[in-house]
């Protein structure tokens, strides 16, 4: 098995990567944990009082497109074990609540006992892609779900856009939360790749994110650079809000697709808009139409799912039926819409973003 610094070095020889010496500072973090999984594992079962010996695992955050998740799917690739898993975070959450009332169903007492019973005895790597948290429900689970994991051995390798401390930032009774916190922080390594080039921008190389009118030349443009930023594994992603469910139809590893009556034709508001912003970093909206009074909810929703992306620094790329100024021309909230199109030509900026 090649040292991990080697195999990152044949990515930049064949010209898949560029040397960046921020990324080559974390190799030795994924080298510790590929010798550590390498040796057998020492685990002592999910009810044991006796823990194994904890690797420490690996908390990367930074900015977006610096390099995260290709260096921690470079890892994944180069650990030779089947007990291993790589997934969105929001993804894994939704396959929990859903083994919780699948568990709530047999009347267990415990739901997630049993979720984490399942995964820690099938795993011994958890990868996790995009670590967000603004729903109140994920809040309360993560931290049993992971003291649990942890315990059971499982290595924990997860990126995120914020340091630990601002996971779930002003969230409803975030005072509960703050253990979790404490527990990423003295479980895993916490790393920050501060990368200054954002390579994830790079690959749009200029091209314009605003396409119209919304025509059969604006759809082979927007399916290019779907097929630019996605990755192979592409699903829909589903957030739960609030009790209800948002969602996008295509996502794959912090890029999303969806059309515009997903989004706003919808009784949705600002929090479900907000919890779009943070599990999505790049945003390909089609068909925005023209709007006016006969279409107002759906112009409002427009306007939050705007301001919300915008807050949160997403990179949007849209399809419309005009240039932002026409696309709203009479009906009331006009004046808040003429921020949004300032807004949207604001987003069309080729160093917009963080």
């Amino acid at each position: 098995m090649p040292p991990f610094s080697q195999i990152y070095d044949a990515r930049i020889a064949d010209g898949t990567l560029n040397d960046d010496p921020v990324q080559r500072a974390i190799l030795p973090e994924f080298e510790r944990l590929r010798t550590a999984l390498n040796q057998p594992p020492k685990r002592n079962g999910f009810f044991s009082r006796k823990a194994p010996e904890p690797i420490p695992g690996l908390y990367i955050w930074g900015g977006v497109g610096r390099g995260k998740s290709m260096l921690m799917d470079l890892f994944f690739q180069s650990v030779d074990m089947p007990e291993k898993r790589r997934v969105h975070f929001h993804a894994f959450m939704q396959e929990v609540h859903a083994g919780m009332i699948a568990a709530r169903k047999r009347g267990v007492d415990d739901a997630l006992e049993p979720v984490g019973e399942a995964l820690s005895r099938d795993l011994r790597l958890l990868c996790l892609d995009e670590m967000q948290i603004s729903d109140i429900t994920d809040a309360m689970i993560v931290g049993r779900l992971f003291g649990m994991l942890l315990k059971a051995g499982v290595v924990i390798v997860t990126t995120s856009n914020r340091v630990p401390d601002d996971l779930y930032k002003n969230g409803l009774n975030r005072q509960l939360f703050l253990p979790f916190i404490d527990l990423l922080k003295s479980r895993l390594v916490v790393h920050e790749l501060a990368a200054a080039r954002d390579y994830r921008q790079e690959r749009l190389g200029g091209s314009p994110v605003y396409f119209h009118p919304v025509d059969k030349a604006a759809r082979s443009q927007m399916d290019a650079l779907w097929e630019t930023l996605a990755s192979d594994d592409v699903a829909p992603l589903v957030l739960h809000v609030q009790g209800r469910e948002v969602e996008l139809p295509q996502f794959s590893g912090g890029v999303a697709r969806a059309g515009f009556w997903d989004l706003c034709g919808r009784a949705l508001g600002a929090a479900d808009y907000l919890a779009v912003a943070d599990a999505v970093r790049i945003l390909l909206l089609d068909g925005i139409p023209r709007l006016s009074s006969e279409n107002y909810n759906e112009a409002r929703r427009f306007v939050t799912l705007i301001d919300a992306l915008y807050e949160g620094q997403v990179r949007l790329i849209a399809s419309a039926a005009d240039v932002p100024e026409n696309l709203y021309l009479e009906g009331a909230g006009l004046f808040e819409f003429e921020r949004t199109a300032s807004r949207l030509r604001e987003m069309q900026a080729a160093d917009w973003g963080p």
